[in-house]
């Protein structure tokens, strides 16, 4: 299987570019992380990069009079270090499609919920105040709205009762970590496949 070449968009501590990273260094994922973008100059993820020797780049989005040229600059960074899918780990702006129409069904994120509930900032607080029994996480396709593009993979979390933001953060990261690789895989596989609202994943002999 041909190795797959990834572009990170991450604006934070970048615990999910690390699972990628490890599932690569393990085996688990025929794949290399080719460059690492932040709106974030202090995020973490671009040490996480830089340490492994990746192309890591800081992109100050208050820099450009509109969005879009932010993301232009973006685009050109990932089209110049050959990118095949893009994921989104803790990247904490919305897609224009300038982005979008770069790189057509080929933008993953992953989200602390189990969508369509609770998309945007602070899920795993709007879980608990909800009162919602589960929660989990969700690995889908970017779209131009917050958080509900189509949905690939969801794990699911029980919400304790004595649960605090932290807590249900912490159990529901171990889940992201598993969910967005598998995701991955599936793309690289061929075994995802768009109809409307709904991805269907098409089972592929895992020796072809």
């Amino acid at each position: 299987m041909p190795e797959l070449t990834i572009g990170v968009l991450a604006s934070g501590r970048g615990s999910n570019l690390q699972s990628i990273l490890d599932a690569i260094g393990e085996g688990r994922l025929e794949a290399r992380v080719a460059v690492v973008i932040s709106d974030n100059r202090e995020a973490m993820a671009l040490e996480r990069a830089r340490s492994r020797g990746i192309p890591a780049f800081f992109v100050d989005y208050k820099a450009y009079p509109a969005k879009a040229d932010y993301e232009r600059v973006v685009v050109r960074l990932l089209n110049k270090y050959g990118v095949e899918l893009v994921c989104l780990a803790g990247y904490m702006r919305i897609a224009t499609p300038v982005l979008l129409d770069a790189f057509p069904n080929r933008i993953l994120n992953i989200h602390p919920s189990l969508l369509p509930s609770f998309p945007g900032l602070h899920a795993q607080r709007q879980a608990l105040d909800y009162g919602v029994r589960y929660s989990g996480c969700t690995v889908h396709f970017v779209d131009q709205g917050v958080d509900s593009g189509p949905i690939i993979l969801q794990a699911v979390v029980p919400v304790l009762k004595d649960d605090t933001e932290e807590t249900l953060s912490a159990r529901i990261l171990a889940e992201e970590h598993k969910i967005y690789v598998e995701a991955i895989r599936l793309y690289q596989r061929g075994c995802l496949e768009i109809e409307g609202r709904r991805v269907r994943i098409k089972d592929i002999d895992e020796n072809k």
